[in-house]
């Protein structure tokens, strides 16, 4: 069956730097694709360019006809006095979804996503709710391809694997931009990197991104051992151009002909395989001092509701703290108080004298009037950095921006550039503590892996607020976990944090799990629990047990999914036809569960 997008030789330039040129990408049916390169590669580009919003220079897009596309920007904004419900209702509206389908699918998905309030304002909620209201909103028009661009930026830990989960078993196609390596391995089931450094301008690989590394180092392998092997030939070329053949017969002619091609082809690879990485560097004060800040019975609330009580901890030179918990849980009130920015409800905060603290905030803005060079060296032309003066040129080389970009406009800039903008102005500033909240979102993976090593050899103390797990597991030597309900934590490692929290929604005494969370709770309402005083004992007993009968009718739907795709049904029209009808059965029973767990919490409010 053909593909159901076909994308052939695409190519996309603004001003004198090609993005890509001459890509293909191909996109089947229940494929998903996850798309990676350098920040300014073009992945959003090409996202654009298949869902239609962007022409490219050349070449052609081709979506089979019927298909539905839907798609999440990077940013997800709403316009003032939507509600979470009247941006569903004008999904559906988009998707032509009949009246008597539309309350399944808002209890399904909706249900699911853990939107309890559906009458809060939606430009009111918290980055990581508007981001999910986004995905949900793309996911109720019932696409059969889903476009998503860095889908996990904002989202907390619970909202990622709610993700992941609903791609993994997903009946549409999509494509993922995201350099969220655990993301990607449990969601990809194809990998494409974008990037000048291959042949084609891109490299698929069929498989996780584990499988992809791999298939990567053997591309990587052979193309050196291409290049060294065209680099003596070349060498002997040389040599024997150099010599001056004095016979200028139709052969020797030949040879001097091949030999300038070979030049140029080993020019060209030597171009493209030339590898550059961002210099990051974060200088610590070298303080002496072994306890810089102490939390002793810390509490803060926002209203009525209390963020976290009663927080212990000792934060000492050396120390790499992941802070962890879901949206709405203090992880940035905790920030803020570490800085000094807000005073504790109760408990008291001590900080070693003259202590020097340096925050990175996930919400900070840069003026995109400003120009790079302002950016970077917002005095003068140069600037210090660890006692030595630097020119904005070369300061700007080591985070992979060129000359000719010092004086282009920084809105121009892609998300990963400016983020590498915000962590040049970071390095700038010697630090006791480091308090960085997200810092991680758009950066691009080699980048990433940067910014880890450099956090790991950070002499200082550290804090990090991260949604990426393989740099909390790579880099963190202590998490502090929140809980959303007031309590907080101190574990080993994030394992230990994951171990914790599944034993504290078994109980039942957790907000973090993705089911129970509220999008009130992410902008600091009060709402946090349920209560089942206005139902009757019956519907108490069914509200009770009703997330049960939904996990076992999910589960029973996997299996009916499964048993459809055996190659002995898939070639018996008999046995197909009545495998298909049992499918939709069990999916109507799904959606009148959620229906009516919907019911069920309506009637309680």
């Amino acid at each position: 069956m053909p593909p159901i997008i076909s994308a052939q030789g695409l190519s996309k330039r603004y001003g004198a730097t090609p993005l890509f040129e001459n890509i293909s990408f191909t996109v089947d049916e229940g494929s998903r694709i996850g798309v990676i390169g350098p920040n300014g590669s073009g992945k959003s580009t090409l996202l654009a360019m298949l869902h239609g919003q962007v022409a490219p220079d050349c070449g052609d897009v081709a979506i089979r006809k019927g298909m539905r596309l839907s798609a999440v920007l990077q940013i997800s904004e709403f316009a003032g006095g939507e509600t979470i419900r009247t941006v569903i209702g004008k999904a559906l509206d988009r998707a032509k979804v009949a009246e008597d389908e539309r309350l399944s699918r808002i209890a399904e998905i909706l249900g699911r996503a853990g939107f309890t309030d559906l009458d809060a304002e939606a430009a009111s909620l918290s980055g990581g709710w508007r981001k999910r209201l986004a995905i949900v909103e793309a996911l109720v028009q019932r696409p059969d391809i889903l476009l998503l661009d860095e889908p996990t930026n904002h989202l907390d830990l619970a909202g990622i694997k709610w993700l992941e989960e609903t791609l993994q078993n997903a009946p549409f196609a999509c494509v993922v931009v995201s350099h969220d390596r655990y993301f990607l391995e449990n969601v990809a089931s194809e990998m494409v990197e974008l990037n000048a450094a291959y042949d084609d301008g891109a490299l698929r690989v069929s498989g996780n991104y584990s499988t992809f590394l791999e298939a990567k180092e053997q591309y990587l392998h052979a193309q050196r051992n291409r290049q060294a092997a065209l680099e003596n030939r070349v060498h002997t070329e040389i040599e024997w151009l150099r010599r001056g053949p004095k016979a200028r017969t139709t052969k020797s002619k030949a040879r001097i002909d091949k030999a300038h091609e070979m030049i140029g082809e080993l020019s060209e690879l030597n171009a493209r395989t030339r590898s550059t990485s961002a210099q990051i560097d974060f200088a610590s004060s070298g303080r002496q001092t072994k306890q810089l800040i102490t939390l002793d019975a810390v509490s803060y609330a926002m209203g009525e509701r209390t963020l976290f009580q009663d927080v212990h901890f000792i934060m000492t030179s050396g120390m790499r703290v992941g802070l962890v918990g879901p949206n709405g849980s203090g992880k940035t009130t905790l920030l803020r108080l570490l800085k000094g920015e807000l005073k504790p409800a109760r408990g008291s905060m001590r900080r070693a004298a003259a202590l020097r603290i340096v925050y990175f905030d996930q919400n900070r803005q840069l003026d995109p009037e400003m120009k790079l060079r302002r950016a970077l060296a917002p005095d003068s032309d140069a600037v210090i950095y660890q006692e030595r003066v630097i020119h904005v040129a070369a300061w700007a080389a080591r985070f992979l921006f060129t000359g000719e970009q010092l004086n282009q406009k920084v809105g121009w800039l892609s998300g990963g550039e400016r983020a590498r903008v915000l962590i040049a102005q970071l390095m700038l500033q010697p630090a006791d503590v480091l308090l960085l909240d997200e810092p991680t979102n758009d950066l691009d993976i080699p980048t990433l892996e940067i910014l880890e090593e450099s956090l790991l050899e950070y002499r200082g103390a550290l804090v990090l607020v991260t949604h990426d797990r393989y740099m909390l597991d790579r880099v963190s030597t202590v998490v502090l976990g929140l809980d959303g309900l007031g309590g907080a934590e101190r574990f080993a490692d994030y394992q230990q944090w994951e171990a914790w929290q599944r034993a504290q929604q078994a109980t039942g005494k957790s907000n973090a799990s993705v089911e129970t969370q509220s999008p009130s709770a992410a902008t600091g309402a009060a709402k946090v629990s349920l209560t089942k005083k206005k139902l009757s004992y019956k519907e108490a007993r069914d509200f009770e047990s009703i997330e049960a009968r939904i996990a076992a009718a999910e589960r029973e739907l996997q299996a009916k999914h499964d048993a459809l795709l055996a190659p002995a049904i898939m070639n018996d029209g008999a046995r197909l036809h009545a495998a298909s009808l049992e499918l939709d059965a069990a999916q109507k029973t799904i959606d009148a569960l959620y229906a009516r767990w919907v019911e069920l919490e309506q009637k309680q409010k």
